[in-house]
């Protein structure tokens, strides 16, 4: 893990850079971070701090004093590597989401599995997801469990509009879309569930670290 200043109040994690054992996940080890900074936020000692996970780095923006947060980063970096080698299911509850597997792109899924389709919907609602990250639009979950042998290529053309709820796989990736966009993803279903609304506490339904199984509607 390198720790990069960003601006006099913020630290990028690069998780790409890995502690030991270095044959973790870069994924895991992000895992391992968020879990830890959010628990650290909650019994105050980053209060002030905004933690944000992505693919490969985790940013903690608002600090008062970037140096000091350094160092104890440094000095938490042996619990998180333990940690992030341990491949317990995360904590919390489970959100179940409800899908229709009608997906446009199903057979170009069980292609490149080299499996037929409903050998695909077992797999995917077999899987048990989490939430590495939010990103591309607002709520977007990008949801890790499937083995990193299945990733799947995006579409060459993008669609120039893809449906609120539509359920993708892309990469190491699934996702939901909770807004209608373009996009690249492969479609293999669609929920009602409701992912993004600026009302709520907290707006985005799924938010990072949270369990996910995917169910036929």
């Amino acid at each position: 893990m390198r720790i990069r200043p960003v601006g006099a109040h913020a630290l990028l994690l690069d998780c790409a850079e890995p502690d030991p054992p270095a044959d973790v996940p870069v994924a895991a080890r992000v895992e391992a971070w968020r879990a830890e900074l959010w628990r650290r936020r909650e019994g105050g000692e980053l209060a002030a701090a905004e933690i944000v996970p992505a693919a490969s780095t985790v940013l903690l923006d608002g600090l008062p004093d970037a140096d000091a947060t350094a160092g104890l980063l440094v000095r938490w970096a042996t619990t998180v590597a333990a940690a992030s080698a341990d491949v317990r299911p995360p904590d919390g509850a489970e959100v179940v989401v409800p899908v229709e597997f009608d997906g446009a792109d199903l057979p170009v899924v069980a292609g490149h599995w080299g499996v037929d389709v409903p050998a695909v919907l077992r797999r995917l609602t077999g899987t048990a997801f989490r939430v590495a990250f939010c990103g591309f639009a607002p709520g977007f979950p990008y949801l890790t469990g499937l083995p990193a042998d299945l990733a799947l290529p995006r579409l060459a053309t993008p669609r120039p509009r893809v449906p609120a709820g539509s359920v993708a796989l892309a990469g190491p990736y699934a996702g939901i879309y909770p807004g209608a966009s373009p996009g690249g993803w492969l479609l293999v279903g669609r929920t009602d569930l409701v992912l993004f609304d600026v009302r709520a506490d907290p707006p985005a339904r799924l938010g990072p670290g949270t369990r996910v199984r995917l169910a036929t509607a």
